[in-house]
């Protein structure tokens, strides 16, 4: 088997990241998102990660110490457009139930994570207060990505002993997502979520 240099890695990384971002682009401006668009969105970001050689512990370091998570900007369309990180994340990693205010999608290069998704059971008109139900939970391993819509609720869990390496997309940047939402599940809350770790560039 052949390995290519580091210089035409990072090419041909450059290349696939801007394929992946203006084939999304067309799609968006091809009519309006739904699921269906979405999920082929979904399924060009699992292209992307599958090819494993492009996203390397070598070029994307673990976090250290006890840090469980380093997030990597891979790609963008610029300050507010569509946004591609790698999340490298520790075993003990949990994020909190939390929407995103725009479309996100998530595949796996290795490693797997478990997604709890979450139905809304009341009708936001009152501020603070939120009421969720267990929808499904889903492993998000290598083959089996996942898409969801700007109003889809989910936590995160990292379970067992791995490193785990995953694509995230987004329509806009994570950290221009000012109104995205963390919930409280036992107080049946709701406030503004903070971006949590400082992306990596």
């Amino acid at each position: 088997m052949t390995t290519s240099s580091p210089d035409n890695l990072a090419g041909e990384r450059q290349q696939a990241v801007r394929n992946l971002i203006e084939a999304t682009r067309a799609r968006l401006e091809s009519g309006a998102l739904d699921r269906d668009m979405l999920d082929a969105v979904r399924n060009d970001l699992q292209a992307l990660a599958a090819n494993t050689q492009l996203w390397t512990g070598e070029t994307y370091a673990p976090p250290a110490g006890d840090e469980r998570q380093a997030r990597y900007l891979i790609g963008s369309e610029g300050p507010s457009g569509i946004t591609l990180y790698l999340n490298v994340m520790h075993s003990g990693k949990k994020i909190p139930p939390h929407d995103h205010t725009t479309w996100a999608c998530v595949a796996a290069v290795e490693g797997s994570e478990h997604n709890t998704l979450y139905d809304r059971k009341d009708d936001g008109s009152i501020p603070g207060h939120a009421e969720l139900e267990v929808r499904e939970i889903v492993e998000i391993a290598p083959g089996n990505p996942v898409a969801l819509m700007p109003d889809d609720v989910h936590s995160v869990e990292i379970r067992g002993e791995q490193v785990i390496r995953h694509l995230h997309f987004y329509g806009r940047p994570l950290e221009t997502l000012s109104e995205r939402k963390v919930f409280d599940l036992e107080n049946n809350t709701c406030k503004i979520m903070d971006v949590g770790v400082k992306t990596r560039t």
